[in-house]
């Protein structure tokens, strides 16, 4: 994903002069196109992400459109108060990537573990929130969210995540897109997780279970006409996501039920982490096992939880 990135943000500043990137020390050899085709508006900020955000806001206001990139934990919870006061505040055009999201540096700790990021970042007004499921959707992401008129953020993930798109997809900011149609449940999919929601739909198929499968790239703005189908539709509605159950997308779908009146059928279940830190260190795979974020697992609690659903009390 995060060459993904570079090529998009490369082709960007070749065709855009407002483009402007600015890196909290990572990634400099990655961008070494960048700076052929853009020598004089790259800027490695260095360990100093709070400044690099601050910087990034004056740019904007001032009319560029800048790009800041880091590893998650970095780019969010480290600069929040940035985030809040400079950027959104003055409803800056700025744009926030962070690469690494959720497990994806698993073997590092909880230190660079990010899965707060959309649960505090959701919280800003005018924050819109993507979450592309591959190296295309990055690309289309990334080239979307230069066309807002305000603050953005794009959580990817590192490197090597499966492909779920064969072609450039319609990309529309706050239009999910369906994957995998199914008539008895349907999973929202987050980011990185979308690749291992496609394996599940597969697994419950072989059960007899029709999934739907949709890429819920846009956490923020909400589709509300979709997930009010989805509910309205299928027994069981699923989000799925490398991110707390606390906040994430599971979270925003409890908050729209909520205020649903009359309540619509279809019966929610989250998958993210539990409301713990996660100490032991290992790949991304082994953590995604260990909380319950494989294939299988998802598959198995959703056909039970559909089996209580279909059985008649």
């Amino acid at each position: 994903m995060r060459n993904a990135f570079a090529a998009a943000v490369t082709d960007l500043a070749a065709k855009d002069e407002r483009v402007v990137l600015l890196s909290g020390d990572i990634g400099n050899r990655l961008f070494d196109k960048y700076k052929a085709a853009a020598p004089t508006r790259f800027y490695n900020c260095g360990v100093a992400e709070q400044n690099m955000v601050t910087v990034a806001a004056g740019m904007a206001l001032c009319g560029l459109r800048p790009i800041v990139y880091t590893i998650t934990p970095f780019t969010t919870t480290r600069v929040f108060e940035q985030i809040r006061v400079d950027v959104c505040y003055h409803k800056a055009p700025v744009t926030i990537v962070g690469t690494g999201s959720g497990l994806s540096y698993a073997s590092l700790g909880p230190t660079h573990h990010s899965v707060e990021d959309i649960a505090i970042l959701r919280t800003l007004p005018g924050m819109t929130i993507l979450a592309p499921a591959d190296a295309v959707e990055v690309k289309a992401a990334v080239h979307a969210a230069v066309q807002l008129p305000g603050p953005c953020y794009i959580r990817i993930g590192k490197k090597g995540e499966p492909a779920v798109h064969r072609d450039w997809p319609k990309f529309e900011v706050g239009k999910p897109i369906v994957l995998r149609d199914g008539t008895d449940v349907c999973l929202f999919a987050v980011g990185t997780m979308t690749a291992v929601a496609l394996d599940a739909a597969t697994r419950l198929s072989d059960n007899g279970v029709s999934a739907k499968v949709v890429s819920f790239h846009t956490v923020k703005p909400l589709d509300e006409s979709l997930v009010a189908d989805a509910f309205a539709r299928y027994k069981v509605v699923a989000a799925i996501e490398e991110h707390g159950r606390i906040g994430g997308l599971g979270s925003v779908l409890a908050e729209w039920l909520a205020a649903r009146d009359p309540y619509p059928p279809g019966r929610l279940l989250s998958f993210g982490t539990p409301d713990a830190f996660f100490c032991e260190s290992g790949s991304q795979e082994y953590a995604r096992e260990k909380l319950g974020l494989t294939a299988t697992a998802i598959a198995e609690r959703i056909a039970k939880a559909l089996q209580r659903r279909t059985t008649p009390r």
